[in-house]
């Protein structure tokens, strides 16, 4: 299948070679499909609006105006989201236990140095936090798009954690949420959301207590 700089599902993706992402994703039990509905559809209406906005040559004030409004909207949606996923505590599998977690780790840390650079991760009971970059090229010399790489990444992992949990199905939910990092002071506070994230959700004291943080030295 065609790789694309853009996709969609419920959102909007941008996947552009050689950019830095902060990543999210959760099990397919964690976030209820209809939870956020209205957040994604506001999303998915303003970012048309830009798009015929710009098609359309309306003023530059109309547009930065509503990049404005996507802007809050998308940040509600990411606290929403996240809220959403620190609250849950019915899990059906439990992605801190030792062996998810290792299953994990190695999973991440598969294309290091191959298709991507990794600078932070958080494993949580019930999702995934991942900053990483991608390399504009593989080692066979072909773009190296996060669709291919989460897709590898959540076929793999689901693969080994079901036959360690010894259950089968669905386990990962199909939508990813991505931020692409803008500049250095965005890195280091996507990095440091990501390995305090456990201690935000009041499951230990410090990120070094957290078996399933990893960051780059």
């Amino acid at each position: 299948m065609e790789r694309k700089e853009f996709y969609r599902h419920m959102l909007p993706h941008f996947q552009v070679p050689g950019q830095i992402f902060f990543v999210t994703w959760c099990l397919k039990s964690a976030v209820p499909p209809k939870a956020l509905v209205t957040h994604k559809q506001q999303l998915m209406n303003l970012k048309s609006d830009i798009f015929y906005a710009q098609q359309a040559g309306k003023d530059s004030q109309i547009i930065e105006k509503l990049q404005m409004q996507y802007h809050i909207g998308r940040k509600k949606y990411v606290k929403a989201y996240d809220d959403l996923l620190d609250s849950t505590q019915d899990l059906n599998v439990d992605l801190s236990s030792p062996a998810c977690v290792e299953i994990l780790k190695d999973t991440l840390l598969f294309y290091e140095s191959k298709k991507i650079e990794n600078f932070a991760f958080c494993i949580m009971p019930n999702h995934v936090h991942w900053v990483f970059r991608t390399f504009e090229t593989g080692e066979n010399g072909n773009p190296v798009y996060l669709q291919d790489i989460l897709q590898s990444v959540k076929r793999y992992s689901s693969n080994f954690i079901n036959k360690a949990m010894n259950r089968t199905g669905t386990l990962w939910q199909k939508e990813s949420f991505e931020t692409t990092i803008r500049d250095e002071k965005h890195l280091w506070n996507a990095m440091e959301y990501t390995l305090n994230n456990p201690v935000k959700a009041g499951l230990v004291s410090s990120p070094d207590e957290w078996k399933g943080c990893w960051v780059r030295k």
